[in-house]
């Protein structure tokens, strides 16, 4: 199987064989990858080097010329080192970019602290009117990311991961998936988390919901799938709890509790595996089984 960003690059330099309006800026990372589309279209595939700042205020400057940029580097050095021109050249200019990252919350724990952003899907929520796209399998970012950069001239977060589930599931752009229904709660799985949520929750009476887009916040799917009483648990491959606002207020107006799982505010300073920081955090299927069913039960 191939990798999210795989995917990415092939679908990319594909696109800009097809779209004369698109262009793709980057920051170093994955320049090598995308050499033959940069030889095909040497004025639309930029390397501006590692200057993450720059790399943002490019892509906003080709937008005020009526460009669809793509923007590409790893999400810590995407969302959070430039974020004031995230802030400023995108969003205040009331321009649109489409921001694809790579290695997430912990893809590269050997990378060290410097390459992990479990709080860029938080950061970005302090900004209006962003589309934040979490696919949880390479064909899923495809058709996100398809989406992304058909989708006028909006603000548009794609965050691909290493970490992906077994199989694609069919998702629709800003709405959730129900993947299995039950009576006693509701339990949302955000792109990579879905294994471990269906492993975790065989054989309980629980509604798994899956979230590929999760802002917009589906809150009409969340209100469709619980009762006049809902107890929910959000599960997410990034920041504990980023959700949780989001869920509260799909719910305000029927009493409901919600648990956010996720990455801790914690830093891990032992660099592992993806899966031993999936342990440490207590999102593997085992960890996530005892704690859903506590909460639920």
């Amino acid at each position: 199987m191939d990798t999210m960003r795989d995917r990415f690059i092939d679908v990319s330099s594909r696109l800009l064989d097809e779209d004369p309006r698109l262009a793709v800026v980057l920051a170093d990372i994955s320049a090598a990858a995308f050499g033959p589309a940069q030889e095909r279209h040497p004025d639309r595939v930029v390397n501006v080097g590692i200057r993450e700042q720059l790399l943002i205020g490019a892509a906003g400057g080709l937008a005020l010329t009526g460009m669809r940029p793509i923007a590409h580097t790893f999400a810590s050095f995407l969302i959070e080192r430039p974020f004031e021109q995230v802030k400023l050249d995108l969003t205040h200019q009331g321009v649109g970019a489409v921001l694809v990252s790579a290695a997430g919350s912990y893809d590269w724990p050997a990378g060290g602290r410097t390459h992990m952003s479990p709080g860029d899907v938080a950061l970005l929520d302090t900004l209006p009117d962003w589309t934040v796209h979490v696919p949880g399998h390479p064909d899923e970012a495809e058709q996100l990311l398809r989406h992304a950069v058909a989708d006028g001239d909006r603000n548009v977060y794609v965050r691909l991961s290493a970490h992906q589930n077994a199989a694609p599931v069919p998702v629709e752009a800003g709405r959730f998936s129900t993947v299995r229904q039950g009576s006693r709660g509701v339990v949302v799985a955000v792109g990579p988390m879905l294994d471990a949520v269906l492993a975790a929750t065989e054989g309980l009476d629980v509604t798994v919901l899956y979230a590929a887009t999760v802002r917009p916040f589906d809150a009409a799917s969340l209100r469709a799938a619980t009762g006049e009483r809902a107890d929910v648990v959000l599960v997410e491959p990034y920041l504990a709890g980023t959700s949780a606002n989001e869920a509260h207020a799909a719910l305000a107006d029927r009493p409901h509790r919600v648990l956010g799982l996720g990455v801790p505010r914690e830093e891990h300073r032992h660099y592992g595996s993806i899966d031993e920081h999936l342990a440490a955090y207590g999102l593997d299927a085992a960890s996530l089984r005892e704690r859903i069913g506590t909460f639920l039960w």
